[in-house]
């Protein structure tokens, strides 16, 4: 009876402690808020991912995926149900990725936003409102890899091409040609480099006249400042105040108020005189006519002048046989 009574008591004690150890667990484990229902469909596989994994919200942790099956609505794809506190700001922008811990290979969810629209994401609809999933990084990887490796082996395949006996020959070939080349283009430098000394040469004393020519061309520059400084100095002492342009502008005027005096005066008087003159000399010239004519008439004067047609003392001339 004893042994019983002992087994008994071990076996409430431990039954006791089982339900205290769920008790702490259902109460640390518990919901503190509000959570909302959300839906994910992703095309692509979701290796990983398991029930009760983490919800993230740009690296916070906000929920958990509470159901992981296949869309009804698109055949092939995977159906994932989360559930998150309601406080976070879920957008019609948002967007979810798959995310992976570590090198461990547990996925979680990842929720974002793009930042495009400030409209709430709905809640509270049944059937729960669609959160777009974006292709993970790993999945981009996987794309990105398959298509290099496609490359690879198109790029294999042309390399295979390449050097098929045929082509390995005319490869060398070519290789031929191009040491040939390499032969004549060194035997061309050599060449050139004989060449081209004596006309570094030449080069080298054309600049050294170019050099002395320029210093004289300078020089030249320089009396041609001179010539013009001492050009200009001289121009604007011509322009100065009572300069030469100036007392030839005096000049100038009184010349031109001479010219209207003799205009005005002395050139009507000469041509009084002249004309007077003109006169007296016309009346001398009648004069001696007059004395070579009839030298008498310094004595006698002038005789009347000979009897007209009809005039007494008129005789005609007598008429020519």
């Amino acid at each position: 009876m004893e042994n019983k009574s002992h087994a008994l008591a071990a076996g409430t004690f431990v039954l006791a402690l089982l339900a205290l150890v769920v008790a702490l667990a259902l109460w640390l484990t518990r919901e503190t808020g509000q959570l909302r229902v959300y839906e994910l469909s992703s095309r692509d596989a979701v290796t990983g991912l398991q029930p009760q994994a983490s919800v993230r919200f740009k690296g916070v942790n906000v929920g958990k995926v509470t159901a992981i099956g296949f869309d009804p609505q698109a055949s092939g794809q995977v159906l994932i149900r989360i559930a998150i506190d309601e406080q976070v700001p879920l957008t019609e922008s948002s967007f979810a990725t798959l995310a992976y811990l570590g090198v461990t290979g547990l996925a979680f969810v990842q929720l974002d936003d793009s930042g495009v629209s400030t409209v709430r994401l709905p809640a509270g609809q049944k059937p729960p409102a669609r959160i777009p999933m974006r292709p993970s990084l790993l999945a981009q990887w996987s794309d990105q890899g398959g298509r290099i490796l496609a490359q690879l082996e198109e790029t294999s395949r042309h390399v295979n091409r390449l050097l098929a006996p045929d082509n390995q020959q005319r490869l060398m070939t070519a290789i031929g040609n191009v040491s040939q080349a390499a032969a004549s283009v060194e035997q061309l430098s050599t060449r050139s480099a004989q060449t081209l000394a004596p006309l570094v040469q030449e080069t080298r004393a054309t600049l050294q006249t170019v050099q002395d020519t320029s210093l004289r061309v300078g020089s030249s520059a320089d009396e041609a400042r001179a010539s013009a400084r001492a050009f200009r100095a001289v121009t604007e002492r011509m322009n100065a105040a009572g300069g030469t342009l100036d007392q030839l502008a005096q000049g100038t005027d009184t010349l031109v108020a001479t010219g209207q005096t003799l205009g005005a005066a002395t050139l009507p008087r000469l041509h009084r005189a002249v004309d007077d003159a003109a006169r007296t000399a016309r009346q001398l010239g009648r004069a001696a006519g007059t004395v070579n004519d009839n030298p008498q008439a310094l004595i006698f004067g002038n005789r009347p002048p000979a009897p007209g047609p009809g005039e007494p003392g008129f005789s005609a001339p007598p008429g020519k046989p």
